[in-house]
């Protein structure tokens, strides 16, 4: 089934059920690290605490993007978004940091493991709830073209690895005894999300800098070109960039002298519905020249 035919939650009704998601599996952690008294489950509930200020944040950045564009920020507030990606890499690096300093001291000394059963039955539980709200989340982060969405997805994917992990070390507990594994695999789990967050951050950090819309887009875009470029109509200097939700196209169309102004604003506008009909959210701007007159960028008093 075509993924646009099913209509998802919204980017904020999803973050909602995040947050809501988020203070369960706290609970839900926290009592299994209580009962236990596992340092990997520590590490596992920690990581849940992150993910809730992580969803609250992201859900903040979510309401500024939705803002209409205004005086102070004539192509909207879509860029919002790749602030809530940059802090949720931040949060996870130092989510990280204190599972390694406090599995650190217990991989010295080791502490012996109670009541297990009850541990891994939460762990596994409240993972199997991040699991599903990730898919759903990932399928509407495609859906809306939201980074923020899509952030708040994989941090959600990380901590199901996370519970993965520290269960399949807990049962290596209980069928070695060796207590050091526990804390063996609290490191592992934070050297894992440890590499999350650093992409997150590059990503956000890409987007903030108008990183260009991905390949697919772009070849989409030169599909759309190729049937009205011919022998009297031509395009060059195409620039794109993403911002958020949103996608912007620069280009110049060079057209017959002769031609009526009229006219070419005529095609120009075919074409603009065109691109904006095969890429949603692309806002496009077309420069109108005569077949003959070359524009020229990058001269070198503009340089300096």
């Amino acid at each position: 089934m075509n993924e646009r035919a099913v209509s998802l939650p919204t980017p904020r009704t999803l973050l909602w059920a995040s947050i809501a998601v988020a203070v369960v599996t706290i609970v839900m952690k926290t009592l299994a690290w209580y009962i236990t008294d596992s340092v990997g489950l520590l590490s596992d509930a920690m990581e849940s605490f992150v993910n809730l200020a992580s969803a609250i944040f992201a859900l903040m950045m979510v309401t500024i993007a939705q803002r209409p564009a205004d005086d102070d920020h004539p192509y909207g507030h879509h860029k919002a978004e790749y602030f809530s990606s940059g802090f949720e890499g931040i949060l996870i690096i130092g989510a990280a940091g204190g599972i390694i300093w406090a599995a650190g001291h217990r991989f010295f000394d080791p502490q012996p493991v109670q009541q297990l059963g009850w541990g891994l039955v939460l762990s596994v539980a409240s993972s199997a709830l991040n699991g599903l709200l990730a898919w759903v989340m990932f399928k509407a982060a495609k859906q809306h073209r939201s980074i923020a969405l899509e952030a708040d997805a994989k941090h959600l994917v990380t901590d199901v690895w996370t519970s993965v992990g520290v269960v399949l070390g807990l049962i290596g507990v209980l069928l070695t005894n060796w207590l050091w594994l526990d804390a063996l695999v609290a490191i592992g789990v934070a050297l894992n999300i440890l590499k999350e967050g650093a992409h997150l951050m590059w990503r956000s950090s890409q987007g903030l800098m108008d990183e260009a819309v991905e390949p697919e887009v772009l070849a989409e875009i030169q599909h759309v070109l190729w049937d009205f470029d011919h022998h009297t109509i031509r395009f060059d200097h195409l620039n794109t960039r993403k911002a958020g939700q949103r996608r912007f196209l620069d280009m110049h169309m060079h057209m017959p002298s002769n031609w009526s102004l009229g006219r070419a604003a005529a095609v120009r506008a075919s074409v603009e519905q065109a691109l904006m009909s095969a890429v949603p959210g692309l806002r496009a701007t077309i420069q109108l020249l005569p077949s003959d007159v070359e524009a020229h960028f990058d001269d070198a008093r503009d340089l300096i």
